[in-house]
């Protein structure tokens, strides 16, 4: 399906005009990686001594550091470590890609093991490798990993799943990549109303029509509008993302609401964390779900043209002195 063949008409009500556009200057500015002058200071050696030897924790750039480090991914190894009749040594998953060949000397590699630096690492505590992003963890060596694949610190995904993106960055930075390199419409304010249409409904390759980002709360959700194929026939769903992590989205709800001739469906839920990829949302309908046939019906007119209005809004529920919760709309 071509996306550009899909006019979205932005319809603000009485809320969206009173909240003012989210524009550059609101927008912080980002590198993905800190500077030199903003990286946190080394981590010392709690045993003495600034070396970071067997048992103290080292900071990346060390010596023991770069010693653990495989020259091939450049990543740290774990046992078993390998290495070759001249001393060099390489992780286990580099050993099949360089096919038995030392990538320092080219001697063949054979089967020897690097006990002794395989040892060294048993003793060693090292910062996450997201420290420069602000992760202030240090971990056992053989711990590190486990950690950084959950790290709140990792860097997050692009959420636009209009194309394969591969970009990657916090959330400030890709707000910006989201405005500026996809062409996203950005909003302010918690409540939208937007028109969704579609000259022949019939044609659908799982593509995805629409994605607008809105700014409330000081923060910023995704309102994805698309079609896909499930069974014999095309539905439409619409659904929204949290631009931060699973734990922080949990903190707000949202509705959506389309209708028309006397008839309406309403979905209320929380949003998911862009953490949870886009296709994982979608393929778990954890959204507002429309048949076609009832998107049709919506749609009013001959039924031959997709003509939908969604209108939603998100909230934040906040606890009251005598423990009831009360919904607090953005300002």
């Amino acid at each position: 399906m071509d996306v550009d063949s899909v006019e979205c008409l932005s319809l603000p009500d009485a809320a969206m005009d009173a909240a003012d556009d989210v524009g550059l200057a609101t927008l912080h500015p980002h590198i993905t990686s800190a500077s030199a002058s903003s990286r946190p200071a080394p981590f010392p050696n709690p045993k003495g001594g600034g070396g970071g030897g067997a048992g103290g924790m080292v900071a990346p750039g060390s010596s023991v550091h770069e010693l653990l480090e495989c020259p091939v991914c450049t990543n740290s190894m774990y046992p078993p470590i390998h290495q070759c009749q001249n001393g060099h040594t390489l992780c286990s998953t580099c050993k099949a890609r360089v096919h038995n060949r030392c990538p320092t000397c080219r001697q063949e590699l054979g089967d020897i093991r690097c006990l002794a630096l395989e040892k060294v690492a048993e003793s060693l505590e090292l910062p996450c490798k997201y420290y420069t992003l602000g992760c202030p963890e240090i971990f056992p060596y053989y711990s590190k990993i486990k950690h950084e694949a959950l790290c709140s610190f990792r860097p997050y995904n692009c959420p636009y799943a209009g194309s394969e993106c591969s970009v990657t960055g916090d959330i400030p930075y890709l707000v910006n990549h989201l405005r500026d390199d996809h062409k996203v419409d950005m909003h302010s304010g918690c409540t939208f109303n937007h028109r969704y249409v579609k000259s022949n409904p019939r044609e659908v390759e799982n593509a995805t029509w629409m994605l607008t980002v809105f700014h409330c709360f000081g923060q910023y959700f995704c309102l994805h509008f698309e079609a896909f194929q499930l069974g014999m026939a095309p539905v439409y769903m619409a659904f929204l993302r949290f631009m931060g992590d699973e734990n922080e989205a949990r903190n707000y709800s949202y509705s959506l609401e389309v209708g028309a001739n006397g008839r309406k469906m309403v979905w209320e839920g929380t949003p998911r964390s862009v953490r949870d990829s886009h296709r994982k949302v979608r393929d778990s309908h954890d959204g507002l779900l429309i048949q076609r046939n009832m998107a049709l019906f919506f749609s009013g007119g001959d039924r031959k043209e997709l003509k939908l209005r969604i209108t939603g809004r998100i909230w934040k529920e906040q606890q009251t002195p005598d423990g009831a919760c009360v919904p607090i709309l953005c300002s």
